[in-house]
């Protein structure tokens, strides 16, 4: 299924349609060029990576913290800055090069977002959310966040395929309530987030 800004701009992005649309230009030629997004992606910009993004946005709390992991190039964190005013974004990256491409990328469209360079493992912080995409398996990626979520708050990592064998190979972890959730808006394709949220 084709998903065009057309379709995305007006339900998702009302306040902000300018915006995301300069954002994806900038993935589709800097993007590229630094080697944040695959070469051939340019023409599936919209499709893979906004599009891809908007269903997450719509499982926060209005006015939350949200804490974007290994973010890249900014996915899905600027998206959801761009979806949902509301929120306080701040953008969790390790390498130096990314952390160039992600401030000036913030800097040109006017976020409120902060960047961080720091692992996750390393950081210090406090959030309703820390959301993840394409970082690491589930295991691991809460080992890494867990001391970053406040009590009652939640990881919500984005997963594809292998949703469910990562959610097996979480077992029984004490305090820990993991629920896939398969989110379905509008005609955007399914979206598959694993849901932990921390003992409050």
């Amino acid at each position: 299924m084709t998903v065009s800004r057309e379709t995305l701009l007006p339900e998702y992005f009302s306040e902000r349609g300018v915006e995301v649309t300069r954002y994806a230009e900038i993935l589709a030629t800097k993007g590229i060029e630094w080697g944040l997004i695959g070469p051939r992606e340019g023409d599936r910009i919209w499709e893979r990576h906004i599009a891809n993004c908007v269903p997450i946005t719509t499982l926060m709390k209005e006015g939350g913290k949200v804490l974007d992991v290994g973010s890249g190039a900014g996915l899905p964190g600027i998206v959801i800055a761009l979806a949902r005013p509301d929120l306080k974004v701040t953008l969790l990256e390790p390498l130096a090069r990314r952390v160039d491409f992600l401030n000036e990328t913030i800097a040109e469209l006017g976020l409120p977002i902060t960047v961080v360079r720091s692992k996750a493992e390393a950081y210090k912080g406090s959030f309703d959310y820390v959301v993840a995409r394409a970082v690491a398996p589930l295991p691991k990626l809460y080992g890494m966040v867990r001391h970053l979520i406040v009590p009652g708050g939640s990881l919500l990592a984005m997963k594809g395929e292998r949703a469910l064998e990562e959610l097996a190979e979480m077992g029984e972890v004490k305090g820990l309530k993991p629920t896939l959730l398969e989110v379905v808006i509008g005609e955007l394709p399914p979206s598959r987030i694993v849901e932990i949220t921390k003992a409050g």
